[in-house]
């Protein structure tokens, strides 16, 4: 397909510099600065998304696939998508932190962060301090956020990129090498989107996934093997193909525990399965709570959550009169 902007007639150029064409999509959730009180205990949850956590004020004991993890003023925190962890103070006392829920769908990007095989940055780490005025830069603009406007809102997507820009190069000298060469990460990348294509037509579909069409059809058409497949995903994402579509799975069934309004039931006729029982054998092996245990957790944590920021909200009316 011929590029949107066709170059001069030859002859015409002295000198120029080309740069590639940009077209990378990040998705950010749930940005927030939150202060919570020494009793703060927010449950064991997991996300879909890679979350970056910073404490500017207090001590935070952050619980990551149950490794306990002392964090203190300044320490970062790289959270790796569907990694569990549970947050409370460190020591009974308030404290501050700043997080940010985000995807990209770069995959060297993705593969790099994904190996990372730290957790806890503290203070005076290289990674930190290379990303820490960025943060600086995007809680300010946070806490303006009240008075948002068009160009805070582009100050605030010109923050984020540089901060990724940051995390980039500093990550990059965390790692020896980088996970797998380019190529390799573009075919991972492929292989990815078609297990997401695949879930997401089998969800609407109401029909298993090892049923029809599967990961032996994803590596024909790519032109590779089955074997050659899964090994290059294994290499670039860390997981094997089918353990991905599980997670799959395991996130959409999630989303639809969420929503009250659906029996667990009709959630599992959804995702394909041949009867609520088997359903229910699965989910409890994924995550060791029934559906509705995790419902009713997932209701609960949800009321906290709403609580903690009502009770914030009064404490700043209560600060301005």
């Amino acid at each position: 397909m011929a590029g949107s902007y066709p170059p001069p007639s030859l002859g015409h150029i002295i000198d120029e510099v080309l740069l590639p064409d940009v077209n990378t999509t990040i998705n950010l959730f749930g940005i927030h600065l939150r202060q919570v009180s020494g009793s703060w205990d927010y449950p064991m949850h997991e996300h879909s998304q890679f979350e970056i956590n910073y404490l500017l004020e207090g001590e935070q004991l952050m619980k990551v696939e149950g490794v306990p993890l002392h964090q203190q003023a300044g320490d970062l925190m790289v959270i790796r998508p569907g990694q569990t962890h549970a947050s409370r103070s460190a020591n009974g006392q308030p404290f501050t932190y700043f997080c940010i829920h985000f995807s990209i769908d770069d995959p060297l990007f993705l593969s790099m962060l994904g190996r990372l095989q730290q957790t806890l940055f503290h203070r005076d780490s290289p990674l930190t301090r290379q990303v820490d005025p960025l943060l600086a830069r995007l809680i300010g603009i946070t806490r303006l956020a009240g008075t948002a406007t068009m160009a805070q809102r582009m100050r605030l997507h010109s923050a984020i990129f540089d901060l990724f820009g940051a995390l980039w190069e500093a990550v990059s000298q965390e790692a020896d090498t980088l996970a797998a060469s380019y190529e390799k990460a573009e075919l991972a990348h492929q292989i990815r989107s078609r297990l997401q294509g695949l879930a997401s037509q089998h969800f609407k579909q109401g029909i298993p996934l090892e049923r029809h069409y599967g990961i032996d059809d994803i590596a024909a058409e790519l032109g590779i093997s089955t074997s050659h497949c899964s090994r290059v995903f294994r290499q670039v994402y860390g997981t094997a193909p089918r353990a991905y579509l599980s997670e799959l799975v395991l996130q959409e069934a999630k989303v639809l525990l969420s929503n009250s309004l659906l029996s667990v039931e009709q959630i599992s006729s959804v995702l394909g399965y041949k009867d609520i029982a088997h359903f229910s054998r699965q989910f409890k092996r994924w995550t060791g709570s029934s559906p509705s245990e995790y419902r009713r957790q997932h209701a609960q944590a949800e009321e906290e959550a709403r609580k903690g920021d009502i009770s914030s909200c009064v404490k700043r009316v209560a600060l301005q009169a």
